[in-house]
């Protein structure tokens, strides 16, 4: 393991749903749900459900380059949500819920777009990769019921439905970098 860590800001639906995920993974040191992208400063989920503030649902993850580098975080990012639906996972539907990659750097930015444009080539979906790549701006903790959704709230109907399947498919197609347990 390397002193150095890196961070990633990911927007792709519902933040439980993006949170468990990466979890996941070794190398992800941690996920931290919450709203990116908009405004006000420090919004509640209720005025981002709103879908006026311009923030998206989103993690911000910290993790060790040297064990999972950024482009495989884009690769699992890619694969476990649609990429194809603008303002839509799912049942959720709104601006808060787009895909997004908030790059924090000039080769994060590099990095994200390639991985966009080979993604897109990958013939993994039938319709075109609509998911922005825009520059960090910020970053605001969603209230502390949203940290650790999944893991805390396994049994609700929510995580049963949505959120399992995705589990389920990141441990079919990425079973050489989950995390031991």
């Amino acid at each position: 393991m390397s002193e150095k860590r890196e961070i990633a800001t990911l927007g792709a639906g519902c933040f439980w749903c993006v949170e468990a995920v990466f979890q996941n993974l070794r190398g992800v040191e941690r996920v931290v749900s919450g709203y990116a992208g908009g405004s006000p400063a420090y919004p509640t989920y209720e005025q981002v459900c709103r879908g006026t503030t311009g923030h998206a649902e989103a993690v911000q993850l910290t993790f060790d380059p040297e064990v999972i580098s950024y482009p495989e975080i884009l690769d699992v990012f890619w694969r476990t949500h649609d990429p194809t639906t603008p303002n839509r996972q799912g049942y959720d539907t709104g601006t808060q819920y787009r895909s997004v990659i908030f790059v924090h750097n000039g080769e994060q930015k590099t990095v994200a777009e390639q991985s966009k444009a080979a993604a897109g080539s990958a013939g993994l979906w039938p319709n075109p990769i609509v998911t922005e790549i825009v520059p960090f701006t910020n970053f605001y903790p969603a209230e502390e019921h949203h940290q650790d959704y999944y893991r805390s709230n396994p049994d609700q109907p929510y995580c049963q439905v949505v959120i399992d399947p995705k589990i389920r498919k990141l441990k079919k197609d990425f079973a050489d970098k989950l995390k031991e347990k």
